[in-house]
């Protein structure tokens, strides 16, 4: 755990380092755009802080390779130098993006080389779901799913890139419950995909960390979509890493948990439970817009985070609620596996009764806005 902690602070501290720098060197130069149609915010702010959350990741990868605990994983390297690639190749196209406005043609087609080439050079593919011992197997089909599914938490994860402090904060808490996860599925099976999937997680968290005190309402400094996209990439490989090449027969419930169901659901559900508000948002915003008549890539005020707005709550009230949101199924679903595995009583009852009692608190608050909307222009975030 103390190489993972260090991991963690390491790269916090070298995401935040060089955000102040590049958020300095934005500001003398200025390398922001100007205030579009779309925009909720109304000054220009640099979008370029996925560049220090990128270094900041390299720097943590670049410093494991080092480091004997890892090599566990560095063993076979394919996957970590294809995740470093194809992270190359979204912050690029993504840094683009943020200083001349891309086609979203264009940025979609780069998010499926980078997934192709996780899924091909890396070899980190979709190749069993645990549930009735599924196997999806290595061919085209593998390949399909892996590619669409990585592509999918991008887009979701940038989606919800709206307000001060969101995507940092609500990928920090789903990353952080992930860690625990897969950090006792890497202690309990000792093998190499589950220790990188930990790492990454590890790393996500660190990124986040440091870049969230300048990103925090009122943000100096946004990482853009070569952060969010960066970051949807990064979470979906970790899952991956853990979710499609878990062994079904580790689900036996007489070694992983009395509960065969849930045993068999909590490695499915779990990862998309982190991602839910992002899958959430996104999977909306694609039906609103196409059955509008629109790419699904268009952008609009119609998003979660905007409708919060709406209904009375501040930015910084609207952040904090979805927060809760991802803290409460989060929590709730990994208490649920450490219910089923630890022999608690009633296996996962006290997840569930987490779960509901979390719910009915943030529908509360969400639903009980502590001041009335003010009236607001017809403005919109990047989608």
């Amino acid at each position: 755990m103390k190489q993972y902690v260090f991991t963690i602070l390491f790269t916090a501290i070298v995401t935040f380092v060089l955000a102040w720098a590049v958020w300095r060197l934005s500001m003398k130069y200025k390398l922001y755009p100007g205030i579009r149609e779309r925009d909720v915010h109304k000054t220009p702010t640099p979008r370029l802080g996925g560049i220090a959350m990128f270094f900041g990741v390299v720097a943590a990868i670049g410093v494991s390779a080092a480091n004997p605990f890892f090599e566990i994983f560095w063993a076979d390297p394919r996957p970590v130098y294809a995740i470093l690639a194809a992270t190359v190749v979204i912050v690029l196209v993504g840094i683009a993006d943020d200083l001349w406005d891309l086609d979203w043609f264009v940025k979609l087609g780069a998010q499926f080389l980078a997934a192709g080439i996780i899924a091909w050079f890396g070899e980190l593919q979709i190749y069993s779901l645990p549930i009735g011992g599924l196997i999806v197997g290595s061919g085209p089909v593998s390949f399909a799913l892996t590619v669409f599914s990585i592509v999918i938490v991008m887009n979701a994860v940038n989606f919800i890139d709206g307000l001060d402090g969101l995507v940092a904060g609500v990928c920090l808490i789903a990353n952080s419950v992930f860690f625990a996860y897969s950090y006792m599925l890497s202690r309990d099976f000792a093998a190499s995909n589950f220790s990188l999937a930990t790492f990454i997680a590890a790393v996500i968290i660190g990124a986040c960390l440091g870049f969230l005190p300048l990103n925090w309402n009122p943000a100096k400094l946004f990482m853009g979509d070569a952060g969010a996209l960066m970051v949807g990439l990064l979470m979906a490989c970790s899952a991956i890493a853990i979710t499609g090449q878990l062994d079904p027969s580790v689900l036996d419930p007489e070694d992983f948990g009395r509960s065969q169901l849930l045993g068999a659901f909590i490695p499915i559900l779990l990862p998309v439970v982190v991602v839910l508000l992002p899958l959430l948002d996104f999977g909306l915003a694609v039906i609103r817009r196409m059955r509008a008549g629109k790419s699904p890539f268009s952008p609009d005020r119609k998003h979660l985070h905007h409708r919060m707005l709406d209904m009375g709550h501040s930015d910084r009230g609207a952040v904090l609620i979805f927060y809760a949101w991802t803290a409460i199924f989060g929590l709730g679903v990994l208490l649920m596996y450490i219910g089923t595995t630890s022999g608690w009583p009633g296996d996962y009852l006290p997840g569930v009764a987490y779960v509901a009692l979390g719910v009915a608190a943030c529908l509360v608050v969400t639903f009980l806005p502590s001041r009335r909307p003010a009236p607001r222009p017809a403005l919109e975030s990047a989608p």
